[in-house]
């Protein structure tokens, strides 16, 4: 699904709305389809091709502020261990303890696998002998949009390449 502007409503997780929303939203004219695929659904009065790429009439304004979740959280780490540098087994960190005084807020807390998680326990950065790779912080909306730019579903259909990536900055 695509905002009024032709841009994704974000990139990871990849706006997508099942076949019947598509064409329920068709129906209330509320989206125009623009790319279909070849597969067909019928009713016993129609025969529809099941939209792949819908564009909304209505633009929606995209949200400025970023929620504190953990998925965003790993998105800003881009999906690493902020220690380590490691994939996968992610937990989060707080860089001051909680139990030292630490806040459960952007620029204290970071992924971090489970084994560097262990190591640190509820010590300070220094006595626990790790470092981040960089410091943690809150990051922006367009930001973190971006960020999803870098992480593709697993599998894209032919008729969504050509509205996925367009707006993105050239390489010179």
């Amino acid at each position: 699904m695509l905002n009024a502007d032709f841009r994704p409503l974000s990139y990871y997780p990849l706006s997508l709305w099942p076949w019947q929303e598509a064409i329920k939203a068709a129906f209330l004219d509320r989206v125009n389809i623009i790319a279909e695929y070849d597969e067909v659904v019928r009713s016993p009065s129609m025969e529809i091709r099941i939209p792949s790429v819908v564009v909304l009439k209505d633009y929606v304004k995209p949200q400025k502020r970023v929620a504190f979740t953990r998925f965003n959280l790993f998105l800003r780490d881009e999906f690493r261990c902020q220690y380590c540098g490691s994939k996968g087994d992610l937990t989060f960190d707080h860089v001051v303890p909680r139990a030292r005084g630490g806040v459960t807020s952007w620029e204290n807390v970071v992924a971090a696998c489970s084994k560097c998680n262990l190591r640190k326990g509820s010590k300070h950065l220094h006595q626990s002998g790790l470092s981040l790779r960089k410091p943690p912080r809150q990051p922006g909306a367009e930001e973190l949009r971006n960020m999803g730019r870098k992480f593709p579903p697993g599998y894209l259909h032919e008729s969504w390449m050509d509205f996925l990536y367009w707006d993105a900055e050239l390489e010179a």
